[in-house]
């Protein structure tokens, strides 16, 4: 819950196996939720000439600086996070919390229904644990993305994080401009990233998802960034997946709050 950037575990794992049924969509499917189409060729932006459109190194600068600064990230050395989800076209909410420890340690607890769902990484495995499929162990991609998203300090690691970095343009998310970067990745694919032309902020993210029924599409839109501790983060992540639309809102965030290591291990199977 994700990058999806200023707070990565905001991705919240929904397309991974045992949650896969939040976010299930046909291969290819990319459905924008009707209040923040993604973009489409009805809707451009205007055009740049080569010599407006910035560089790689010149987005994500301006990245970082929007977000606090790297400074004001490496004060920071963990954080905890409570908040809601809502999946509206099954009418159902629940609770999410979110605990995150540097320098790769995550854990999410997702409650709906009463039922808990639980992934984490300790730093070297990947796991997840849910009621219809008990513990399992992440391998391949999904522990390669398991891993990257773990990343506490991902904002100020984008370059290491992909294979490869490029601006494809501009391009409209909503009402504002957006520069698009590609971002190929190690294991295969590419994620296509969207930095407002005016904040620096991401706003908007479409990744592929690996999960056990394969690669599912995800578009996240990211909004209500406050500034917690010096840095900035998304308060509200819009999740959109074929017909599948999952809101996820933040009450509160608290960082360098002692977490120990073994809340993030996988858990004994019973």
């Amino acid at each position: 819950m994700m990058v999806r950037d200023a707070n990565r575990s905001l991705r919240l794992f929904l397309a991974a196996a045992g949650m896969s049924f939040l976010l299930a969509a046909p291969a290819g499917a990319q459905k924008p939720a009707a209040a923040s189409a993604a973009p489409s060729a009805k809707d451009p932006a205007p055009r740049a000439t080569s010599a407006d459109v910035p560089t790689v190194d010149q987005i994500l600068n301006r990245y970082v600086k929007a977000i606090g600064g790297r400074a004001a990230w490496e004060k920071l050395h963990s954080r905890t996070s409570l908040g809601t989800i809502v999946l509206t076209s099954m009418n159902m909410q629940g609770t999410v919390m979110i605990h995150e420890k540097a320098p790769n340690k995550v854990l999410l607890v997702v409650i709906l229904a009463g039922q808990p769902f639980r992934q984490g990484y300790d730093g070297t495995v990947g796991w997840m644990d849910d009621p219809q499929n008990g513990t399992r162990e992440k391998a391949g991609a999904q522990l390669a993305e398991a891993a990257r998203d773990a990343d506490f300090y991902h904002p100020l690691h984008m370059q290491d994080a992909y294979a490869k970095l490029t601006v494809t343009g501009k391009e409209k998310v909503g009402e504002r401009n957006a520069w698009v970067l590609q971002a190929d990745l190690p294991e295969g694919g590419s994620d296509k990233l969207f930095f407002d032309t005016e904040s620096g902020l991401i706003v908007r993210a479409v990744t592929q998802q690996h999960t056990d029924q394969g690669v599912v599409p995800v578009a996240e839109d990211f909004k209500d960034y406050r500034e917690v501790d010096g840095v900035k983060l998304p308060f509200e992540i819009l999740q959109v997946s074929g017909d599948s639309t999952v809101t996820i809102s933040l009450a509160e965030v608290h960082h360098n709050v002692e977490l120990d290591d073994s809340e993030f291990a996988r858990p004994a199977v019973q």
